[in-house]
């Protein structure tokens, strides 16, 4: 076999099949001519086999436990950059200059405020909305009240501007979204703060009781949205491309986006990670019970927070929140018995064979849950803390996704439903 060749025997025939190489030597089959010369599709339910694209963005080793954005590790970005500095990365595809860094922050200034009438859209959603709902909801008018964001000639208008726009008007969706949910008054953007002072301080500032906006606090919100600003092609980034592939404006792509992140699968998983610690909090912390539970292969029980469909390894994002969560507890003085649980339990599933032997280490959502917890910020808005961080990924890979020229997509499959049948009319079918 040719190193860049692959064959394929199907009924004594030879089929040659290129393999293409990425800049990091990942390699790939490639199959866009398999249907035409051979009448065969690939069955590969997920697609965690089948690569959708080609793509410059994210690079992702889960054997290795890497994570680069733009080329840059993920450590590197965490340690030194705000979440503003690594938006620009991903979506230009350099780090900033100061120049372009303070044209940036202006735009995303004064593009924070929504439409006056955009604003009534909350008076609307019951208090017991979803923010997930009204973010998706909101996101896909964004484009019935900015459609000259599709037009590059316009002087508010241009890539930079969309992307400035959609981050910033998102975050105030966001904080717009929690204060409707708890009967408060909505505070607006200050031009005064920086991206996560300002959605911090948009949440929690109340009439005669000022938020203390806390460098500790920014600090750890910056590294939060960092890590999850991109992950490759996972659901809602393939679904923002998939939907982007129609001829879809980028608003109604990223609604779509968030509603892939929405389910508990993806985008709540770090809810869930909260539910569980409460369980065994509640259960006079009865970690061997659950442990066994997890073990046990006739017990649907999972623990949730441990292991990932991609690595293999320790999640490198997890080892920069782990960090940032004891930080935050020990200079906010923080007392949660959760953090003693998560901990308790991350150091019983790291000693035990069986849960070693199946590479379930903690992952990036493990820990996030306890974090936000920390700040104050409601388990029903973590998914939307989520979407807040992919929102620069889904810009870049929807824009990469026009670039390209990518065809619409269209999945095949197996029919497996009855052959052909004879109709019988209605009267005669009893």
């Amino acid at each position: 076999m040719s190193e860049h060749i692959a064959k394929l025997i199907i009924d004594n025939i030879t089929y040659e099949l290129p393999i293409i190489k990425g800049t990091s030597d990942d390699r790939a089959i490639d199959i866009q001519q398999l249907l035409k010369k051979t009448g065969l599709i690939t069955l590969d339910s997920g697609y965690m086999n089948t690569g959708a694209c080609t793509s410059s963005i994210t690079y992702l080793d889960g054997k290795k436990g890497i994570l680069n954005y733009r080329g840059y590790p993920i450590e590197d970005l965490a340690e030194n950059c705000t979440f503003t500095e690594v938006a620009y990365l991903i979506i230009h595809g350099e780090l900033p200059t100061s120049e372009a860094m303070e044209s940036f922050k202006h735009d995303m200034v004064r593009f924070a405020l929504l439409h006056e009438d955009m604003i009534h859209f909350f008076d609307s959603y019951p208090s017991t909305a979803s923010p997930m709902s009204i973010l998706s909801t909101t996101v896909n008018a964004l484009h019935n009240y900015y459609p000259e964001m599709d037009d590059a000639d316009d002087p508010y208008g241009g890539y930079t501007a969309t992307a400035a726009r959609l981050l910033s008007k998102t975050r105030t969706i966001a904080a717009f979204s929690y204060k409707k949910s708890v009967g408060h008054p909505l505070v607006y953007p200050s031009p005064k703060l920086d991206y996560c002072s300002n959605f911090l301080n948009m949440m929690f500032d109340r009439p005669n009781l000022p938020y203390e906006i806390m460098p500790e606090v920014v600090s750890a919100l910056n590294k939060l949205l960092i890590l999850h600003a991109d992950h490759e092609q996972n659901c809602s980034t393939s679904t923002v491309r998939l939907v982007g592939s129609s001829g879809a404006n980028l608003y109604a792509s990223i609604s779509a986006g968030v509603s892939a992140l929405w389910g508990p699968m993806h985008g709540g998983a770090n809810q869930a990670v909260i539910e569980m610690l409460e369980n065994i909090y509640a259960d006079d912390k009865d970690f061997e019970k659950y442990l066994a539970k997890a073990k046990d292969k006739n017990d649907p029980y999972r623990l949730t927070g441990f292991g990932h469909r991609v690595y293999k390894t320790f999640d490198p994002r997890a080892r920069i929140i782990k960090e940032a969560c004891d930080k935050i507890f020990e200079q906010l003085n923080v007392v949660d018995p959760l953090l003693d649980i998560a901990k308790e339990l991350e150091e019983r599933v790291s000693n035990d064979e069986y849960f070693l032997k199946r590479n379930l280490y903690p992952n990036v959502d493990f820990y996030s849950g306890i974090i936000y917890r920390a700040m104050g910020i409601p388990t029903n808005m973590f998914p939307v803390m989520f979407a807040l961080g992919r929102m620069p990924g889904w810009i870049a890979q929807w824009t990469e996704m026009k670039e390209d020229r990518s065809r619409i997509g269209r999945p095949r499959q197996i029919y497996t439903g009855h052959a052909e049948r004879e109709f019988v009319a209605m009267k005669d079918r009893y």
